[in-house]
């Protein structure tokens, strides 16, 4: 039994100036006010380890929750199909449907523009 690096020999030593210097009847009453001064700082180092971890914590989730929001990806989405056109089936119809039909210019259309542009 080694208790504060004190050993049992020590330990009954310690017992035994304690009960020459302080007597008999006075032992009880200090071995008593000793053990509770004792359980008082037992007492008093739990509760502060226990707010100390309290506070740890709540520190540790005020620093982590921002973090976790902007490193975790969102969760996977279901995605529609989407709806696609029919390909042309040339490049030769594609070119005609899309370029608008051009009226045939006579020599009379063309004397007619020609006129107005120099009036």
């Amino acid at each position: 039994m080694n208790v504060f690096g004190i050993g049992l020999p020590e330990m009954a030593l310690i017992m035994v100036l304690a009960l020459l210097v302080f007597g008999p009847k006075k032992l009880p009453e200090i071995g008593r006010s000793m053990g509770k001064a004792i359980k008082g700082f037992q007492d008093a180092s739990r509760e502060f380890e226990e707010e100390f971890k309290k506070e740890a914590e709540q520190i540790e989730k005020a620093v982590t929750s921002p973090m976790k929001a902007t490193l975790e990806p969102d969760p996977p989405r279901a995605i529609a199909p989407q709806e696609t056109e029919a390909a042309p089936q040339s490049a030769a119809n594609h070119d005609r449907s899309a370029a608008p039909e051009s009226e045939a210019v006579t020599p009379q259309a063309a004397e007619a523009v020609e006129s107005e542009s120099q009036a």
